[in-house]
């Protein structure tokens, strides 16, 4: 991203003390953004992050602000988005199993909540929000998913009606390695601990990414996006089992036991549909997928029969990506911070 393009701005991060909030803080602390305000629900780790940030960052801690409130509650939000400029929407309720039991929390802060937020930044005036999204929302299976599908449509209708001076758009990528509730940390654990890893299905395969790469998706959003646009970063994949096996090729061999898929996982992740890639522009390391800006006067709109496609040939999924074996996934989980403070004992230094 532009630095200079923020300078003096006000920078709101809701959802601000998990993984991605952690990582974008790291990038910004030192730039010349006038204020970066952190916000979510969690006091504990709103104030973890704050004693962290004076001891490590003394010259640039006085910069972040930190509010209590949550995505549900349109007032808090409101009050915190006052006098900003941009937005990372990263608030989210993200576990697959636990919104497949609890499937209206979901709604209440991915659907609801987003559109909260959307809402308050356009009345704020807010120049730019950049919302993140997931794989999941690609053909969903789970409730997570749905309610993240519902998110985007949400994003899109909003993105429409920005009132002319709010740009909304959407990012869309798979598994964060090491993020909260990444299965690599537990895998590293069991190893640790002398237990075998438990995987659900060998053949399943994610996508994988690093932290750093997600924020790098976002800025790129933030740069190129139009009203409305989807952003995609291309991923490579492994299968859960190579992925176990390379966990254990850094930290031990302690063998695999086979648990079977838990509620509402899939065998593979979609990261962009067959009918996303009629509208996709290739831009190098990342796909951007432009909104359908027609209205509903359909019979304004006119193209020649022969033209007429509604799909492409085939999803972008991990099933069908750059496959990664076992060296090269070993590479990969290496470019993550926790996996390397874990090979020297120190993961408990790494904020999740």
């Amino acid at each position: 991203m532009e630095v200079s393009s923020l300078s003096g701005s006000t920078l709101i991060i809701t959802g601000g003390t998990g993984s991605f909030g952690n990582t974008v803080l790291k990038h910004f602390l030192d730039s010349d953004v006038a204020e970066i305000r952190i916000f979510s629900r969690d006091e504990k780790k709103q104030d973890d992050m704050r004693h962290h940030l004076q001891e490590a960052y003394p010259h640039h801690a006085g910069k972040v602000r930190f509010f209590i409130g949550d995505v549900r509650n349109m007032q808090t939000v409101c009050d915190a988005m006052r006098g900003v400029d941009y937005v990372f929407h990263a608030a989210a309720l993200k576990q697959v199993p636990s919104c497949e039991f609890f499937p209206m929390e979901a709604v209440r802060t991915n659907v609801l909540g987003t559109d909260n937020v959307l809402h308050a930044a356009i009345d704020a005036g807010v120049k730019r929000v950049v919302c993140l999204s997931t794989d999941k929302a690609a053909y969903p299976i789970n409730a997570m998913g749905k309610s993240k599908a519902m998110m985007e449509s949400i994003i899109y209708a909003n993105a429409r009606n920005g009132a002319g001076r709010t740009t909304i758009c959407c990012t869309r990528y798979g598994n964060v390695m090491c993020s909260r509730g990444s299965v690599i940390p537990l895998f590293i654990r069991q190893v640790k601990e002398g237990r075998e890893l438990t995987i659900t299905d060998p053949a399943m395969t994610r996508f994988l990414m690093n932290l750093d790469e997600a924020v790098d998706l976002v800025q790129f959003a933030f740069e190129h996006a139009e009203p409305g646009d989807l952003f995609i970063q291309k991923a490579p994949a492994s299968t859960i089992a190579d992925l176990a096996e390379a966990v254990q090729e850094l930290f031990g061999k302690t063998g695999v036991r086979v648990i079977g898929a838990r509620h509402g996982e899939k065998l593979f992740e979609t990261l962009m549909t067959r009918e996303e890639r009629l509208r996709a522009e290739d831009m190098g390391e990342y796909y951007r997928v432009r909104s359908d800006s027609r209205d509903l006067n359909y019979d304004a709109h006119f193209m020649a029969p022969e033209d007429v496609m509604t799909m492409a040939d085939e999803s972008y999924t991990s099933h069908n990506t750059r496959r990664l074996n076992v060296p090269e996934t070993v590479n990969k989980l290496m470019t993550a911070e926790y996996v390397r403070l874990a090979l020297d004992g120190r993961e408990a230094e790494a904020i999740q």
